[in-house]
């Protein structure tokens, strides 16, 4: 997406799909497992599906709007299996969707959509005499029965790209379809005479967010900014993906985005651009065995690994285990959301929260992600000495990844974040950072 337009001076949203995503998951099924990508939650026009191991398991495709001849099709004999769990990524670009397995950078599936639409929403499925075991990345684990009817769930991650050159009041809408929806998240940049910015939920007040910008935007100079939203962590920074965070907010229950709208008011006019943000690059950290291209912004590229919400503070089937608290408790690896960075820790299942060190303390967390269904190995290390196959597992508020580390700490095995900018691996402990020069990563064996 790359689009360029005015705004006049009176409060009403232009939308334009938001072009890019990415869903990434495990099934096991003996045939026909389904997903649905919709711009809301239900079925209907338009609408993509992918059949994965369709007409008894013998061939695979994307279909429109339920519409045949079925789009791209390819035949993949085997491709599912009801004994084992098989992996898989779907990705979509600039109206291009692509399907492939996991572990696998090239696609058995590929559509180049001539009147593309937002994704904000997927589904899942199975039928045709089969039901199936689900895992997908970021939702945890599901079972869909044989039955053909989809259960749906928002994407998780998405971003945008903004110049915008307006004295100010330039606003920005994530809805879940095009036009004015309920609920929507609102940015307004400079509001109030360009002195004060926010984030409003549902057009409804007090504002989730308020924070002073004062001269924030110039109708005289553009003025760059990205607005990203993972898990429903609604983030706006300055210049790029990689710049400042000016402001964010964390929606509880998060909906799906499908299109993105602008608009100015309030005595202004506005120019504007609007493009896709991609997956800041890192490349002394290079992926050397990426799953797929790659991904969007705010979706790590997790290969064989996948991070599951641990819904009320209850750990997830299959989390893997990387620690023993002093009694002897268990530790899993898991990640948590703070002052803008995705930072990997220790899940404490009695506490039922995840700590995480930042700032020099330690941060109990309530809302977290564990890392599930794999068998990753732990290698000892020092500074800054990163394997090619440490396993990206967060990612710091200036967008540095960010490694699963560990140590040997006052009997306790505590599992802590790598920053290999900083030389150390953090743990929290005792409610204090602790940073150690020697400490054990985890990698991928």
């Amino acid at each position: 997406m790359a689009i360029s337009l005015s705004t006049e001076d009176k409060l009403e949203y232009n939308f334009y799909p938001v072009a890019s995503g990415q869903l990434q998951f495990r099934i096991k099924a003996p045939n026909d497992a389904h997903i649905a990508l919709t711009t809301g939650p239900h079925e209907g026009e338009p609408m993509y599906e992918v059949f994965i191991g369709g007409w008894s398991n013998s061939k695979s495709v994307i279909r429109k709007n339920r519409t045949k001849p079925d789009v791209a099709e390819a035949d993949t004999p085997g491709i599912l299996s009801a004994d084992e769990t098989r992996g898989f990524w779907i990705r979509w670009g600039d109206g291009v969707i692509s399907v492939g397995k996991e572990g696998e950078p090239s696609a058995f599936l590929t559509y180049a959509d001539p009147e593309p639409f937002g994704i904000g929403y997927f589904g899942v499925c199975t039928g045709w005499g089969a039901s199936g075991e689900w895992l997908i990345e970021g939702h945890g684990p599901l079972s869909t029965r044989n039955e053909l009817v989809y259960t749906f769930h928002n994407v998780r991650s998405g971003s945008v790209l903004i110049e915008v050159r307006a004295k100010s009041n330039a606003h920005i809408a994530l809805t879940n379809k095009k036009g004015d929806s309920s609920p929507m998240y609102e940015i307004m940049l400079g509001g109030w005479e360009n002195t004060a910015s926010i984030i409003r939920y549902d057009r409804k007040q007090p504002d989730k967010v308020r924070v002073n910008t004062p001269n924030l935007l110039n109708e005289n100079e553009t003025k760059k900014f990205a607005i990203c939203w993972l898990d429903g962590h609604i983030m706006v920074r300055a210049g790029d993906v990689n710049g400042p965070v000016i402001m964010e907010w964390q929606d509880p229950k998060p909906i799906g985005v499908s299109y993105v709208g602008v608009r100015t008011g309030w005595g202004a006019t506005g120019k504007w651009k609007l493009r896709t943000a991609q997956y800041p690059s890192h490349p002394s950290h290079k992926n050397v065995n990426p799953s797929a291209p790659p991904p969007p912004l705010g979706v790590m590229d997790i290969g064989d690994f996948c991070w599951c919400e641990a819904t009320g503070g209850v750990i997830p089937p299959g989390a893997v285990e990387g620690g023993k608290d002093i009694g002897g408790e268990p530790l899993y690896v898991g990640r948590a959301y703070h002052e803008g960075a995705l930072l990997p820790g220790k899940v404490k299942p009695g506490d039922s929260v995840c700590y995480v060190a930042w700032g020099g303390d330690e941060h109990g967390k309530t809302d977290f992600q564990v890392l599930c269904g794999c068998n990753p190995i732990w290698v000892p290390t020092t500074g800054n000495n990163i394997p090619h196959n440490a396993i990206p597992s967060g990612e710091s508020e200036d967008g540095e990844p960010l490694y699963a580390g560990r140590v040997l700490h006052e009997g306790a095995m505590t599992i802590g974040k790598v920053q290999p900018s900083h030389s150390v691996c953090y743990i929290a402990f005792g409610g204090a950072e602790i940073a150690f020069p020697e400490y054990e990563i985890m990698v991928k064996p």
